[in-house]
Parts: structure tokens; sequence; C-alpha cells
């Protein structure tokens, strides 16, 4: 198994395989594998001819292995990408189409020299006790996608800040950590912004940050958290709406609010024992910073709502997984029963 960077690295030697299998909910990390592998294989006017796309919960594996193994047209080499591979999963839907396994199991085992065959699935977790599971670990280029940790934030920022050739000024950087959290879709986006605005090898200043870094800091988890507990369902929608035009998943939301509960609730325990905000953050393993806002919001609530908002949480969560309900609608519902109904946190 490699992880993003260790991937990136060994596609810009130009070391292809013949089959990548992206796994993991971070969309920065499988859209850059993803691009990356096609600006090496294939050139814009390939694409037109040699590059097909399926959504596996439309067109059966038969099928695009099918593509797989049928030659380039007017080229060298094509690129298949399947996304979307429900029969992964622990419990597939039960309207699945019928996908014949085994010829995908087939083909892992000997692949075709002129095809990259690329499948992502963009999920938390696969049902790793399958067989077609363990090929794709064992067989491909194995690459994992999962989330950015709050600790490792510092080093993606200045990966991305190396790439586009620009240097922040302390409050410039905290700034952009305050508001984009652990997206890294949104980091880049507003680095390349910042970038353009500066130029190369640019210093980009508190000031500059302040006028063109975007508002996203609103849609983070803690923001949300927020809103929730001070009882206000109209900015909390419109804060998970925002999140969803960043094509934030709803799952991955709940597991960030329920990250940040915990951080709170974890907070308010060693402050009792009298731990400071350096010997906290060195403890939890999480940015000194994020720790300072925590401080300041764990006053605001008990341990005992902290405990309940959680509760509504670990729920909804397990509605979504055990696909009993619609995620955007189960987590919208979430919302309004924290907030409107009865039973709501305060």
């Amino acid at each position: 198994m490699l992880n993003y960077l260790e991937a990136i690295k060994k596609i810009k030697q130009n070391k292809i395989s013949n089959v990548y299998f992206l796994n993991g909910p971070e969309v920065f990390m499988t859209e850059n594998t993803k691009n990356e592998i096609l600006n090496k294989v294939l050139s814009k006017d390939d694409r037109e001819t040699n590059l097909s796309i399926y959504d596996l919960e439309e067109t059966s594996i038969q099928e695009v292995i099918s593509d797989v193994e049928t030659f380039p047209f007017f080229g060298e080499r094509k690129v298949v990408i399947a996304v979307n591979p429900t029969f992964l999963k622990a419990k597939p839907p039960k309207n699945e189409l019928d996908h014949h396994l085994p010829e995908l199991e087939a083909y892992l085992k000997n692949p075709i020299e002129y095809t990259v065959f690329i499948m992502i699935a963009s999920y938390e977790k696969i049902d790793e006790r399958k067989k077609v599971a363990k090929l794709l670990k064992k067989e491909t280029e194995y690459v994992s996608c999962d989330p950015v940790k709050e600790w490792d934030i510092d080093k993606w920022i200045k990966q991305i800040a190396d790439q586009f050739q620009v240097n922040f000024e302390p409050k410039a950087l905290e700034r952009l950590k305050v508001e984009s959290g652990t997206n890294l879709m949104f980091l880049q986006s507003e680095i390349e912004k910042l970038a353009l605005y500066v130029g190369p090898n640019g210093m980009i200043t508190e000031d500059i940050a302040d006028v063109l870094i975007s508002h996203i800091g609103e849609s983070s988890g803690l923001k949300l958290m927020d809103a929730v507990l001070e009882q206000d369902l109209s900015k909390a929608i419109h804060i998970y709406k925002d999140l969803e035009k960043l094509n934030e998943e709803p799952i991955a939301l709940l597991a960030l609010i329920a990250s940040q509960i915990r951080n709170l609730i974890h907070i308010k325990q060693l402050k009792e024992k009298g731990y400071n905000q350096k010997q906290i953050a060195e403890y939890l393993k999480i940015h000194p910073y994020v720790v300072k806002l925590s401080m300041n919001r764990e006053r605001k609530y008990s341990r005992k709502e902290l405990e309940r908002a959680l509760l509504f949480i670990t729920e909804a969560d397990s509605d979504m997984k055990q696909g009993r309900m619609d995620k955007q609608l189960s987590f919208e519902l979430l919302l309004y029963d924290l907030i409107i109904n009865k039973s709501n946190i305060g």
C-alpha cells in the first residue's frame, strides 16, 4: 500500500502501474492521483478516444473489463476508470447490478500492458473479507486516500505552497488553517488564488489573507457544531449547504463534528486536571491553534450537552452506514432533531 505522497512521487517518475486501486473518502487525493496518471499516460487529444469512465452503479464490471481488454483506438495506451464499486461494501445496495466478479479477479491476476485500469472506491471502509477486495489490495498499486489528520495539516500546506512558490506570514498561515480545516481541495484552491495575486516567490501577509481567503471557515466542523448548540437551524443548514458544494460527504461531516465534540470533552477533562493549552495540544496531538479555539468554545457547554450531541450523531452515522436513510436527508433531519425537537441538546 502507498500513501498519496508516495503514489504521486512514483507517477511523476513515470513509474506507471497497469492497475490502480484508490480507496478512501479524500476527494483531493483521488482526483489528483487520477489526473497525474492521465497526464503521464494520455495526451489531451488521445483522451477523446482512449479514455473511458464508468459508474459501477450503472455498468456491470464485466462490461468494464471487456473495454479494458479492447485495444486502444489509434494510440499505444488507454485508460479505463471505474468508480462506485459498491460490491466492495459489507452491505451492497439491494438493487445492485449483477457484477460477475470472477472476471475482475482473473484480470487483476493477469492485467494487460496497453491499458491503465483505475478503480476508485471513495469509501471509508470496504469489506476486506471479500476475495475481490483482497486481490485489489494485493495485485494493484493500492493507494490509501484517507482524510488528513489535523496535526499533519502544516505539512500539507507547505507542500502545496512550495508547489505554487509562495510563502506565508505566521498570522496569514493561521488564518488559512482556521478557514480550511483539513479540506485539501479547498486548501489547494485558496493557495492557488493567493499565488496568482502575489506572484512567484511572493509573501502572503495577514492583510492579503483577510481579503482573499474565502470564508469557508464558517463551514468548519466547529462552526457547524456551534450553530447546532446555539439552536440556529438556518445558520446550520446554510453551513451544511456550503460544505455540500465542496463535495463533503455527510458521513465525513458527521465524523468531523464528532471528532470536534470529543476534543471538547477531552479538553474539559484535561483542564480539570490542570493541563495548559500547550500540554493539551501535545496530549491530544492536535494543532495548538485548534486547542485555543476549542478552549474558548468548551466553556459555553456542559459535558452533558456535548455527550448528548455525540449520541445523536452516533445514531445518524449508524442510519447512514446501514442504508436505513438517504445520507443528505439523514444529516438534515439530524440538524432538525438537535435544534427544533424537544429532545434537543440544550
